[in-house]
């Protein structure tokens, strides 16, 4: 698997429309989407891959996705937690997926003083946020 993420990866890398995805408050990360396509095998729910970068010290907010979720650290070291489960420290090379709607508790980077990105893909439902916040 850790082969095929690479290999999507560096055909990406010549990618050249990045569009920022403006959902991130500053200091919670920032989203690149590289692209968002309908799933012709899935009527109705579209694909949608994209980078999460963390400055030192950042972290997103509680949140859930209506789909599954692949998500690959391409730099640094992100700490994660689903559900009630333990909170685990991802390194580059590392990867996990992510059950429809389960709350992703904490995302963050584990380093205060280095960057951290994420290579991510997900699935959600046309008329869908593929991100949702979890209200406090």
């Amino acid at each position: 698997m850790r082969n095929l993420l690479m290999m999507a990866v560096l055909a990406l890398a010549g990618f050249g429309a990045h569009a920022h995805d403006g959902h991130a408050p500053q200091g919670q990360g920032s989203r690149t989407v590289l692209q968002r396509q309908p799933l012709p095998d899935a009527p109705g729910r579209y694909g949608v891959m994209l980078t999460v970068s963390y400055a030192p010290g950042e972290a997103s907010p509680a949140h859930r996705h209506p789909g599954s979720v692949f998500a690959y650290v391409l730099e640094g070291e992100v700490q994660s937690q689903l559900g009630n489960g333990a909170l685990v420290t991802y390194k580059a090379g590392d990867s996990w997926v992510e059950t429809p709607r389960v709350l992703h508790a904490v995302s963050r980077n584990a380093s205060a003083t280095q960057p951290a990105k994420l290579l991510v893909w997900l699935m959600a439902g046309e008329g869908e946020q593929p991100t949702v916040v979890e209200n406090k």
